[in-house]
């Protein structure tokens, strides 16, 4: 398996999976999503067609939701789980409510994420399950703590059932073999949600990886963080595990650092994030013999980068612990021809019901507008083996 060229404009092993009726639905999508003023005006309106009970979420399904997600449960997602499995790429199954506020809805979250863990218990196409920390415990509160305020004798308990949310979810995984990916926040709750992880990374990544945090690199102390964390490791005899990723609330930090007056704490461009990105990936390689790693990113030149170190390592392309993930509806150039040359890959599958997902899908497609030239990426890739497949057919 060694030294074979991966080439990412290999749309016919990309899109093999889809129907011409899918690639269709796609490049329309992808084209509406490319509008800046579109995605701009479309919470509000959303948010009132729901409120007025017109008749949105039938075309909300059909569209967004079908591409991006897998279903609103996750017998929903079976299909889709299938599918990737057939292309040897991993389901990450996500469930993807977010915004909610109150002891039931963090209740509800932990049930659906440990369901998430049974699921994938002995199931090699589900390799791993995945939370969001503020999933589990009022924003407001991991804020507060974050800021270094005392919390009064309720907020202790409120912050407690935080933790052992979090405690139980890595407890199951790590009792059932399934490895558990910790997502990232804003930097104003991250301090506090380290120190969780850490703690549950000591406690159950003591033989091999089952704990997973995720470290956002457009933020300019994340690879001094990274290097830190494995000194960490190593005075406390753990092995350390992390996601890589960019980062997904650019906008809303530089707003807030500029509304508040402090130093921002997002890079100054995006060649420093890509240049801290892959330092970060480079240095968690060098130490794999203690670390697991999984890069989560849709930047083809980083996946390159990553496939060009595991061969200067000698590494095999499906080392246990090196893994690609994308979010499932984008990247399919980049997840597919990876896996198809024997590398880890998962795909992010979103689940939940419609309404619910709603924030999500909308934070997505914002992300997307501003991710420079990713839209454009996608609608070339999807036009090329539309042209393809016409030229095979003789049309």
């Amino acid at each position: 398996m060694k030294n074979q060229h991966i080439s990412f404009d290999d749309t016919e092993t990309a899109f093999i999976s889809k129907s011409n009726a899918d690639l269709n639905r796609a490049v329309v999508l992808f084209k509406m999503i490319s509008y800046n003023w579109l995605v701009r005006i479309s919470p509000p309106f959303v948010n009132f067609a729901i409120w007025a009970h017109l008749p949105i979420k039938g075309l909300i399904k059909a569209t967004i939701f079908r591409h991006f997600c897998g279903g609103e449960s996750i017998e929903d997602c079976q299909k889709t789980i299938e599918r990737l499995g057939k292309y040897k790429i991993g389901t990450i199954l996500d469930y993807s409510v977010e915004g909610k506020d109150s002891e039931t809805d963090f209740d509800n979250g932990l049930k659906q994420t440990l369901a998430t863990v049974q699921r994938a218990k002995g199931d090699s196409s589900i390799p791993f399950s995945v939370f969001k920390p503020s999933g589990f415990v009022r924003f407001a509160l991991l804020e507060k703590k974050n800021a270094g305020k005392t919390l009064s004798s309720e907020e202790e308990k409120e912050f407690d059932r935080f933790k052992e949310r979090v405690n139980t979810i890595c407890k199951t995984g790590y009792e059932n073999n399934v490895p558990i990916y910790i997502d990232a926040e804003e930097t104003w709750i991250q301090d506090t949600v380290d120190e969780v992880v850490r703690d549950m990374m000591m406690k159950y990544n003591k033989e091999k990886v089952m704990v997973y945090n995720t470290i956002q690199m457009y933020r300019t102390d994340r690879l001094a963080f990274l290097k830190s964390s494995y000194d960490h490791a190593v005075q406390n005899n753990y092995k350390l595990g992390f996601k890589i990723v960019r980062g997904a609330y650019m906008e809303k930090e530089r707003d807030r650092a500029k509304k508040m007056g402090y130093t921002s704490p997002i890079q100054p461009d995006k060649v420093s994030s890509d240049r801290d990105y892959d330092l970060a990936v480079k240095f968690c390689v060098e130490h794999i013999d203690r670390m697991a790693v999984c890069a989560g990113t849709h930047n083809e030149q980083s996946c390159l980068n990553l496939v060009a170190l595991m061969e200067e390592k000698s590494l095999p392309h499906n080392h246990p612990n090196i893994w690609f993930s994308q979010l499932y509806g984008m990247s399919d150039h980049i997840s597919y021809n990876l896996a198809k040359k024997g590398y880890n890959v998962s795909k992010y599958v979103p689940y939940g019901p419609v309404t619910s997902v709603l924030p999500y899908l909308i934070r997505r497609a914002q992300e997307n507008t501003s991710a420079a030239g990713q839209m454009g990426r996608e609608l070339s890739l999807l036009t090329m083996e539309k042209q393809r497949r016409s030229k095979l057919n003789g049309k």
